[in-house]
């Protein structure tokens, strides 16, 4: 399935790929968030493009399913390209690691064609974000992260860092500090676990 809805908001899904294997992602779960997620294989942007004008308009775009969707940059921006004729706001769900996966920094690209991008930080320093998301590309990831955040904030118009519920009190208000330090809104998402 590569869009799906909820509430007014239509999610566009173009990959299953992730660079992180965290315990409480609901790719992990059979019940998954009550779509068929997975993909048999990743859509060219004219597929996405054609789901999309299927499902009509919605209030917001969200590049968002069971994988990193950054990891399908280009795609994503074409896309974006397309969305923007229909002057509803565009955001990418992700994990931060852009940048690392692309060897560059990304945030300049998204400018003009992103509105919001909400990054998952769920961690206050890199050795705690390995225990919990296992990224591949270790514990360097979490720096990654806060620069391209950082990054992100420069040039988008809105960015949140989120954390799931299931870490700490104290946990959350470190990141919660982490993301008013950068000057990105901050959001706890409620684990479904």
């Amino acid at each position: 399935m590569i869009t799906y809805e909820i509430g007014n908001k239509l999610y566009i899904n173009i990959t299953n790929r992730c660079t992180n294997q965290c315990g409480f992602c609901v790719r992990n779960d059979a019940k998954g968030i009550g779509f068929d997620l997975w993909l048999e294989k990743e859509p060219t942007v004219d597929e996405i493009i054609k789901a999309v004008d299927s499902a009509g308009i919605h209030d917001e775009f969200v590049f968002c399913g069971y994988g990193e969707p950054t990891l399908r940059l280009p795609e994503i921006i074409e896309t974006a390209k397309y969305l923007k004729k229909f002057g509803k706001p565009i955001r990418i769900d992700t994990n931060g690691q852009a940048d690392l996966i692309w060897k560059r920094s990304v945030a300049r690209e998204l400018a003009g064609y992103i509105d919001a991008i909400s990054i998952s930080l769920n961690a206050s320093n890199g050795i705690r974000y390995q225990e919990l998301c296992i990224s591949d590309f270790g514990v360097s990831a979490f720096d990654s992260i806060i620069s391209f955040a950082k990054d992100c904030v420069r040039f988008l118009p809105k960015v949140t860092m989120s954390v799931v519920d299931l870490i700490s009190e104290d946990e959350i208000e470190k990141c919660a500090r982490i993301a008013e330090e950068i000057g990105a809104g901050f959001k706890v998402r409620h684990f479904n676990g």
